[in-house]
């Protein structure tokens, strides 16, 4: 499942807004903007909206999220951006929608106004089911359900395939070779094009100054021509970089061709490629392959779940696939691509698989698979007996004296109160604690009795970030009561920064005498009652 917080522009939104999202988008020259999809199908913008990219109406940029009316509930199954940026996508109704810059047509209403909000792009797709979009730096695509693949925008390479270099400002059927032809997957380059054929043949057209289309040449084409060196492989998947191309075929054999300034192809050096190579020769097979037009970065996962990456990676020039410890190609676009934009439409929908600590967490307190309980006020907490002796060496310590046959189902506790204590147990659970300061106070307690100073520590961070004007006093006995010198220190220099607003607060005044009395001796040594 792709995490979406490892984008920085995800940052501004909070946990709640990050845990309704199912897909979303990051782009843009500088990867400011971002668009996602909630769980009920609203869609939301923000960031810097340059040139309109946003789509809600308006060139102002916004650090809130902000809805557009006129795509919720259209369940978008496609998306794609341009340099601009435009943005376009498709539903899963096959229906079109672009907005943004549109200096160049690309956004495909005949017009060359900027787009400022979503449109239905019509001209010759309105009878079309598309499922699929793909943009240049400044110019589109859509595979329509039948095979047949429509291009418009900026056309100075020939990469709208028309057969000229005049820019086409509504969608146009790419014909030529591609008549009656059946194409399954297409790509853009910055002023590339390419496509897949149902039968693993691949074609490009556009600019080709740096071989991108793989045809042995670096003359551009108007018009689609077939990758003849590919002509012994069957290729399931191709993407685009910023100037090179990669493809992989059924058996999971990958081929890259293009630019390599930065080593992009993979290849061990940074020389240009005019045809096909296939690279990653010694690793296993791969599944996916990862590119986009607005980077010099490449990315495969392969069938063991194993994620490489190379090209740009960060400023560095990455000439060979390097192993990472991603889980997925995304990943890498959002910590090592320049910009970090998302290389296709993420999909965070929720997995079956769950990793050890994801189970863990879900395990805590469920009835159906515990085979223990404490009773604390009342109310009972279910557990496991091994999670317990593996995480804490006062359950191992417990446990161990008892028989098996003497082990008792349900273990009363009587010295911590419930929220405390199941804080306590959830913790070994999950390694984290999600507690008010003053329940922290007794949580420490608990961990100073049971030895755990990991969590000793955690609770002292709460109480040291919790602390207040009214609670300062309460804070600052628990530490002392529990031997907490660190946060005794931190909530005594507190006190004094505060002291004329703390006294007056009943928690002062209802201190224990002795303690009071020693709050008081050492506040006048360090000159705090010399008035």
């Amino acid at each position: 499942m792709v995490d979406v917080g490892k984008w920085p522009i995800f940052s501004l939104l909070s946990p709640q807004e990050i845990a309704s999202i199912r897909k979303a988008c990051v782009f843009g020259t500088s990867a400011n903007e971002a668009l996602y999809v909630t769980n009920n199908d609203e869609v939301f913008v923000f960031g810097l909206n340059y040139s309109n990219c946003l789509g809600t109406g308006d060139n102002q940029s916004t650090l809130v999220p902000k809805k557009l009316e006129a795509l919720s509930g259209k369940k978008i199954k496609s998306l794609s951006y341009g340099s601009g940026p435009h943005v376009l996508l498709s539903t899963e109704d096959g229906v079109v929608y672009a907005w943004g810059h549109n200096g160049y047509s690309q956004l495909g209403n005949g017009t060359t106004n900027q787009g400022i909000a979503p449109i239905q792009v019509c001209t010759n797709l309105l009878i079309k089911q598309v499922v699929e979009v793909a943009c240049g730096s400044h110019h589109s695509m859509a595979l329509a359900a039948d095979g047949e693949v429509f291009a418009w925008g900026y056309n100075n390479c020939g990469q709208v395939g028309s057969g000229s270099t005049a820019n086409q400002p509504t969608p146009r059927k790419v014909t030529n070779c591609l008549h009656i032809k059946r194409v399954v997957g297409i790509a853009c380059g910055q002023t590339s094009s390419m496509a897949v054929l149902d039968n693993g043949e691949v074609y490009g057209w556009g600019y080709n100054g740096n071989g991108q289309l793989g045809l042995g040449n670096n003359g551009n084409q108007l018009t689609p021509v077939r990758v003849a060196a590919l002509h012994s492989v069957c290729v399931n998947q191709i993407v685009c970089g910023y100037a090179h191309t990669l493809a992989l075929t059924d058996e999971g054999l990958l081929y890259a061709w293009g630019a390599n300034t930065y080593g992009q192809l993979g290849t061990g050096n940074k020389n240009n490629l005019l045809s096909p190579a296939h690279i990653m020769v010694e690793k296993e097979r791969v599944v996916e392959i990862a590119a986009c037009h607005s980077t010099h970065t490449s990315a495969a996962k392969t069938q063991g779940g194993h994620v490489y990456m190379w090209g740009q990676c960060r400023g560095q020039s990455v000439i060979l696939p390097h192993l990472t410890h991603f889980s997925c190609t995304d990943d890498v676009f959002a910590c090592f691509a320049t910009p970090a934009v998302s290389w296709r439409l993420l999909s965070v929908e929720q997995e079956d698989f769950l990793t050890v600590a994801e189970s863990l967490k879900k395990e805590f307190d469920s009835p159906e698979t515990a085979d223990l309980k404490f009773r604390i006020d009342g109310k009972y907490i279910h557990v496991h007996k091994a999670v317990l002796k593996i995480r804490c060496e006062h359950f191992r310590s417990m446990f161990q004296s008892y028989w098996n046959e003497d082990m008792k189902e349900v273990i009363e506790i009587d010295q911590f109160s419930y929220p405390v204590y199941r804080a306590f147990l959830q913790y070994l659970y999950t390694d984290t604690v999600d507690l008010p300061p003053e329940d922290a106070i007794g949580l420490l307690d608990l961990a100073t009795s049971y030895c755990e100073n990991r969590l000793k520590k955690l609770c002292q961070h709460i109480i040291k970030r919790g602390i207040t004007v009214e609670n300062a006093f309460s804070l600052f006995s628990a530490a002392v009561r529990y031997d907490a010198e660190d946060l005794e220190e931190f909530c005594f220099k507190f006190c004094i920064n505060h002291l004329t607003e703390v006294t007056q607060t009943a928690a002062f005044w209802h201190m224990d005498g002795p303690l009071l009395k020693e709050f008081i001796a050492k506040a006048s040594k360090c000159g705090a009652f010399k008035n």
